[in-house]
């Protein structure tokens, strides 16, 4: 038997690829990042061959790093399978889902009621982690996703269309105070989604109003943050009108009418293979009869 390159040296590889930064790939392995540099360095002796090309902060794969992991993704999942397959009961179906917490909160867990009904054998472990596409077949089965489009390597299927949706604190929205046009913007902290980090700009050109600077644009990684943030008054969040804007909270408004097409949307996106897993077939064929049934 052909002698391979030490499993460590894999992992290492393919977590750096997925993950794009050393210093994420190591937090990830538990590892400092001298050591799992060490370690994709090892493989790319033990190959004879670069596989990334090397940035100041980011690592990017090359044509032969492309190679290699189109190769050995079908054989990892493969093992991942076989050692889920050893490691559960005969009668239970688990799906490791990745998903932002907002979508969670308002359209996947009031459903999850429906769906233990129609599939009692199928249970979710729900990672809100992010980097959801970059983790599928490493952690997780399949993810929900804020994206423009899909990696052609994966299957994707989008779950909404949408337009910008801007939501602030309620006394912005009302009173004699209230921002009544997009003007009035100018000099204001915007929010949004890191995964939607261009949606002001797209919202701004869209209406032809390029003079409109806010002071700031601030990142944020969780939609529920950011609801909350506009509530406590902090900014103008710059969300999707699939995000509901809870009525019973006095705090918060809807800031003029979603008119703006957003080229973001949910995704459900897999690994083609995974579609012949049982959990994700299941999981999948139930969650687009619901958001069909939504829309």
């Amino acid at each position: 038997m052909r002698r391979l390159p030490p499993l460590t040296a894999i992992e290492a590889f393919v977590q750096v690829a997925r993950l794009g930064s050393v210093k994420a790939a190591a937090e990830e392995l538990a590892l400092s990042s001298p050591a799992l540099s060490r370690r994709v360095q090892a493989l790319e002796r033990f190959i004879g061959k670069q596989l990334f090309e090397r940035r100041h902060q980011a690592m990017k794969l090359n044509a032969e790093g492309e190679r290699l992991l189109g190769l050995i993704a079908p054989a990892l999942d493969s093992m991942s399978d076989a050692i889920e397959g050893m490691t559960s009961g005969v009668e239970l179906l688990r799906l490791r889902l990745g998903t932002p917490a907002l979508f969670a909160t308002q359209r996947l867990l009031p459903h999850l009621g429906a769906l233990r009904a129609m599939h009692p054998q199928l249970h979710l472990d729900i990672d809100t982690g992010g980097h959801g596409m970059s983790r599928l077949g490493d952690g997780l089965d399949a993810a929900i996703v804020l994206a423009r489009d899909i990696d052609t390597l994966l299957y994707g299927r989008r779950l909404d269309r949408n337009r910008i949706r801007l939501v602030a604190a309620r006394h912005l929205v009302e009173g004699p105070q209230a921002i009544t046009r997009p003007e009035q913007l100018d000099g204001m902290t915007v929010m949004v989604h890191r995964d939607m980090a261009d949606s002001f700009e797209i919202w701004r050109d869209a209406l032809g109003l390029p003079a409109i600077e806010p002071v700031a644009v601030d990142l944020f990684d969780s939609g529920s943050l950011l609801l909350e943030a506009a509530a406590q008054g902090v900014g103008i969040a710059f969300m999707l009108d699939s995000h509901v804007v809870p009525e019973d909270d006095p705090r918060i408004a809807t800031l003029f009418e979603p008119v703006v097409k957003s080229p973001y949307s949910y995704w459900f996106v897999c690994r083609p293979r995974a579609l012949e897993q049982r959990p994700v077939k299941l999981f999948h064929d139930w969650m687009i009869g619901t958001i069909e049934l939504e829309s």
